[in-house]
């Protein structure tokens, strides 16, 4: 059983933090259907841009799945520290740090990623969260700023003296952005080198996947990123072949039907209409991107103003047996 500080985990599998994918109504209907973890999606650390909408959903914490789990992202350490305290305020009960995102427009401001080419800044970042709340502090980093720039093993050991309770190492590193494949050796590197839990991230797709990753680098859990969009069961698919040796099936058309309009209807109290049923339509597309002849009602579900309309739609979707592909 992984724990977290205080915190022990359902099961060792986390679902990643994602900005644009990873807000309230997702990460309860993933942590309601088998995540062990779920973490917010990233918070600047400039208190000054709290106001914005897009910030001021996110600093929500109430009614958040426990342990509530918050990640900022900045590359002063006081202004890290000030977010730190001002989240934990607001019901935070883990501070995760962010610095795997290889997001232009964070790197460009010294932030996600880009921090890993600055090892003293990292330690400075580090001790300066970890004194300033008194709760658990978790990080995400990558395996390096680029291939010959890889220092995941030492920026491990500075967040282990640092006093981080939890690290997610995603295997590429910043310069690899998401191209080619995870290097989950570098991870194994990384488990070896340090006595907390590692999450081990990148291209983990299926539970059988995720057994070969935790063999292969010794991590303690698996970390589910972009697999997880349109698919909020696969973290708890993953957890019980990890505890049992045992595959899930697939939910079928009627579980699949339920699981989507319970997400549809808690996009739109969250958010309200006008936000949530544009919200919505992105989410919407990655359940059915793989499902065969669904590209004409996704163009016709984008079309839609309201969530009545929105709702009505997806009944009639499952209800008509043209898209008996989608449980297969």
């Amino acid at each position: 059983m992984v724990a977290i500080g205080p915190y022990k985990l359902d099961n060792n599998v986390a679902l990643a933090p994602m900005a644009g994918v990873t807000d309230l109504p997702f990460r309860r209907l993933c942590k309601r259907l088998g995540a062990g973890l779920v973490v917010s999606e990233m918070v600047t650390s400039d208190t000054r841009l709290w106001n914005t909408r897009k910030s001021r959903a996110r600093l929500v914490h109430s009614h958040e799945c426990e342990p509530r789990s918050v990640q900022i992202a900045g590359g002063d350490p006081e202004m890290m520290a000030d977010a730190a305290r001002r989240n934990v305020e607001l019901g935070a009960q883990i501070i995760d740090i962010n610095m795997g995102c290889p997001a232009k427009k964070v790197c460009k401001k010294a932030a996600g990623s880009a921090l890993l080419r600055d090892e003293d800044l990292v330690r400075g970042i580090l001790e300066a969260v970890t004194a300033a709340v008194d709760v658990p502090v978790t990080l995400k980093i990558r395996t390096g700023w680029s291939p010959e720039q890889r220092n995941g093993v030492t920026v491990a050991r500075i967040a282990e003296d640092a006093g981080i309770a939890a690290l997610a190492v995603h295997g590429r590193t910043r310069a690899c952005r998401f191209n080619g494949e995870a290097e989950y050796d570098t991870i194994a590197d990384i488990c070896a080198a340090v006595e907390l839990p590692v999450f081990a991230n990148g291209d983990i797709t299926t539970a059988q996947q995720a057994g070969q990753v935790l063999r292969r680098t010794g991590a303690a859990g698996i970390m589910i990123g972009r697999a997880a969009q349109g698919a909020p069961w696969l973290c708890g698919q993953v957890a019980h072949y990890l505890a049992t040796g045992e595959l899930l099936a697939e939910p079928g058309r009627e579980e699949k039907a339920a699981i989507m309009l319970e997400h549809l209807r808690g996009l739109h109290d969250f958010y309200g209409e006008y936000m949530g049923l544009r919200i919505a339509r992105k989410h919407i597309g990655w359940y059915l991107q793989q499902a065969s002849g669904a590209e004409a009602f996704r163009r016709q579900f984008n079309q839609l103003e309201s969530a009545a309309e929105q709702e009505a739609a997806l009944h009639f979707y499952f209800d008509d047996n043209t898209f008996e592909e989608l449980a297969a």
